[in-house]
């Protein structure tokens, strides 16, 4: 694969039921691709702290397997984003982690998350389960993106602009939140509303 094929486009939208989503795939014909899964995710950072400053991620996931993923360059038009995403599975989590810490890199955020992924067409939608909220993604080129909005009458919810890296950390910031992971175990007795407060602009 040519580095010109390594694009990420795709839209979030805050869904917060997620059961009507999931009767709207069905009826539409998707092909459930992978069911239900917790995510762990490491987020890491260099010791001069440039990563996150550069827009730059490194992160190690765990689901059904392990993989290393590097993206950069965002861009967002209409709520539809696009960047460079270089991924690879891993065979031993664990070890990978090691050799990311050896290499002087350190994990600067744990966040964790529920799965379902699903296929309709040329997109991917995944319905999310975050500690904060949930979520649909769907990823595609930008006009199969619009088709499959229209398709499972998603068009009324909200855009979000953001990674739920920064999802989080606006929400700690305007509820004054201390914790450093998004785990949870962390948001175990908050009540979180994403409407009061995260921005959709």
């Amino acid at each position: 694969m040519s580095q010109t094929d390594m694009q990420e486009v795709e839209i979030k939208l805050h869904t917060p039921d997620l059961a009507p989503v999931q009767r709207a795939l069905e009826a539409a014909g998707a092909v459930l691709k992978s069911p239900r899964v917790f995510e762990r995710n490491l987020r890491y950072e260099n010791a001069a702290g440039t990563l996150t400053a550069g827009g730059i991620v490194l992160r190690l996931r765990q689901d059904e397997q392990a993989k290393l993923t590097y993206k950069s360059g965002a861009s967002s038009e209409d709520g539809i984003f696009r960047r460079f995403e270089a991924e690879v599975v891993v065979s031993d989590f664990a070890t990978m982690d090691v050799i990311l810490r050896r290499l002087g890199y350190v994990v600067a955020l744990i966040y964790e998350k529920y799965r379902t992924t699903w296929i309709l067409g040329d997109a991917e939608i995944v319905l999310d389960e975050l500690p904060y909220g949930h979520f649909t993604e769907i990823e595609a080129d930008a006009e199969e993106i619009e088709r499959v909005v229209s398709a499972l009458g998603l068009g009324g919810y909200r855009r979000m602009s953001g990674s739920y890296v920064e999802i989080f950390a606006e929400l700690k910031w305007k509820l004054g939140l201390r914790m450093r992971d998004c785990s949870f175990e962390a948001f175990a007795g908050l009540d979180v509303d994403l409407r009061d407060l995260v921005d959709s602009s």
